[in-house]
């Protein structure tokens, strides 16, 4: 006889796949898990490169920010019934954070998303996830690549003539924009931290 599975009823999707409702629903989710085009997606455990880089743009970001805007980390984000991922940081409108108890925000709320790039997670960040963004419109979007354990920062706007992000530069030393608001960061601090 074969044992019995100990994996829970959750791990099973419906035949429609789950929603983004349904992540706050399922009991013993593993943290981080995210909703990609209906299936549960689990994250692996994360390097010192990628939380490293994660600190220093929360950091730097929340420095600079202005007053209408807040800066969140591994927060998810409702793009459409079957798609709620979670980027390692959003900066979102200020009235979308409701709750100490919120697990999430639209995607109408959301001005800009950053990806640190993970091995495991190259393809979903570098193509699926930047696709999914820009159609829910989200205008700036951000992915981090590990240079010899220093980031590149790879910054893309939205059009929206063709709705897709479009290139507007690629930082190895320094980020300094004027959009989604005046930044200025130094990359080589992530080895202060």
């Amino acid at each position: 006889m074969a044992p019995e599975s100990s994996l829970p009823d959750w791990i099973f999707p419906p035949p429609e796949g789950f929603t983004a409702e349904d992540l706050d629903h399922l009991p013993q989710l593993p943290a981080h898990t995210e909703l990609i085009d209906g299936s549960l997606v689990f994250v692996s455990p994360q390097a010192s490169f990628h939380t490293r880089a994660v600190d220093l743009l929360v950091f730097s970001l929340r420095r600079t920010a202005p007053s209408r805007l807040r800066v969140r980390r591994e927060m998810s984000i409702i793009l459409a019934k079957d798609q709620r991922p979670e980027p390692d940081i959003c900066v979102i409108r200020a009235e979308a954070d409701q709750s100490p108890e919120q697990t999430y925000y639209h995607g109408r709320d959301v001005v800009l998303t950053i990806e640190v790039v993970s091995p495991e997670s190259r393809s979903r960040d570098r193509k699926r996830k930047p696709l999914l963004y820009a159609e829910a419109g989200i205008p700036h979007f951000w992915r981090v690549e590990n240079d010899g354990g220093r980031p590149v920062v790879y910054v893309y706007e939205l059009d929206p003539a063709t709705g897709a992000y479009v290139p507007t530069g690629i930082h190895h030393d320094r980020v300094k924009l004027t959009v989604p608001f005046d930044l200025d960061i130094d990359l080589a601090e992530i080895d202060a931290i």
